[in-house]
């Protein structure tokens, strides 16, 4: 796909901005303005996609994989839908190193003011749900909605505010100067979420295709000052509802991407440089890696309800069911979230927590000014193991 526009380049001019941190002795060093190599994206709202015909059918069947399994678990939304949407979130957080286990995070939901990693991840899960929420209405103040409650606790990265500095990646903090990548003036912005607005909304270009190359253009622009990965991957999966690939669930394509994390770089740095085709490739083996690897995870979760059942012992309209139904959703739970599940009151809940305790399905811990929470070691372990598959790297 040598015929997708490269990324050109503009030579800019930098020097530190009054009250910075940077210190004295450097800007001796450097003298007065430094030039600088920013990037300028071409305009692809009018782009023809060309793919290679086996590249085009291996992308239309891995979006059928993605539909096919949103359905098998549609019928049961209720059970998983909020276990697949953490994964993914966990997923794509561990793209930019943020790693927690399964129980920090589900603990950070809860309140705990566990590692930061946790609460960043939390805030990703967050982040996903109001992508999914408005993919009816995919737009620049979607977005920008999506990045608001992503960095809702980290303000001086302006939330949901396009950036107006430059911002780049490289090994140094302090300049744009030799950057292994510097992202477009800030002015080009608006203009250019416009534009690939306007390309994610055409008909004529297959779904997944859309989805990968709408990331991919995303990432260039890098519109914010942090956060642009776990945006831009949250609107992958605004994208994937928004042309109804799933209709249920948020099926973790971000796992699939970590199984090859250098071949998802090297695939954005090709699409920076003319070629499409590499991001289209990762996007569909991760897709059909993600169907896998959540498959499994259902599979366990099933696995672990049957036991339950096994060892529960109770009327079948008992409220323990209700509650075991919640914790296979949601492994970490407290009295109150309980109670608004169940349609209850708090005092309520207690005995029914209490009850699966003593039968060895749950344990308690008291958290500092939070109270009690109850977890499932089982679910916790199951998205655990999910989080480990999805890192290791199938060679062939």
């Amino acid at each position: 796909m040598g015929s997708w526009p490269a990324v050109t380049s503009e030579v800019l001019r930098w020097q530190p901005v009054p009250g910075s941190d940077i210190g004295p002795g450097l800007s001796t060093y450097f003298g007065g303005p430094q030039p600088y190599t920013a990037s300028i994206p071409a305009l692809i709202a009018d782009v023809d996609v060309t793919l290679p015909g086996a590249l085009l059918a291996a992308a239309e069947e891995a979006a059928r994989e993605l539909s096919r399994f949103d359905a098998e678990v549609g019928h049961r939304v209720a059970a998983f839908a909020p276990v697949l949407l953490r994964s993914e979130a966990a997923a794509s957080s561990q793209i930019e190193q943020l790693t927690a286990s399964a129980r920090a995070i589900f603990s950070a939901e809860l309140g705990v003011r566990g590692t930061r990693n946790a609460l960043l991840i939390a805030a990703n899960t967050s982040a996903l749900q109001a992508a999914v929420d408005l993919a009816g209405e995919l737009g620049p103040s979607a977005i920008r909605q999506m990045h608001a409650v992503l960095m809702a606790d980290q303000p001086r990265h302006t939330p949901g505010r396009w950036r107006e500095e430059a911002v780049w990646i490289g090994i140094s903090s302090q300049s744009p100067v030799g950057a292994e990548f510097v992202a477009p003036p800030w002015q080009l912005v608006p203009d250019l979420i416009d534009d690939l607005i306007a390309f994610a909304g055409r008909v004529d270009v297959p779904a997944l295709v859309s989805t990968a190359l709408t990331h991919a253009q995303f990432e260039t622009i890098h519109p914010f000052t942090d956060g642009n990965g776990r945006t831009g991957r949250a609107l992958a999966q605004a994208m994937l509802r928004h042309r109804a690939v799933t209709r249920n669930v948020a099926i973790p394509v971000s796992a699939g991407l970590l199984a090859d994390l250098e071949g998802y770089h090297q695939a954005l740095n090709a699409f920076r440089a003319g070629d499409g085709e590499p991001i289209v490739a990762r996007f569909t083996e991760a897709s059909v890696r993600a169907v896998v690897n959540a498959r499994e995870l259902v599979t366990d979760i099933d696995a672990i309800y049957a036991g339950w059942r096994e060892r529960v012992r109770a009327r079948s309209d008992s409220g323990v069911w209700r509650v075991l139904d919640v914790v296979a959703r949601t492994p970490v739970v407290d009295a109150g979230l309980i109670a608004r599940e169940l349609g209850i009151r708090p005092q309520n809940a207690y005995p029914l927590l209490r009850d699966l305790t003593e039968k060895g399905v749950l344990t308690a811990k008291n958290e500092y000014q939070i109270g009690t929470l109850w977890r499932s070691e089982e679910v916790l372990h199951a998205v655990d193991r999910f989080a480990k598959r999805a890192g290791r790297r199938q060679r062939t």
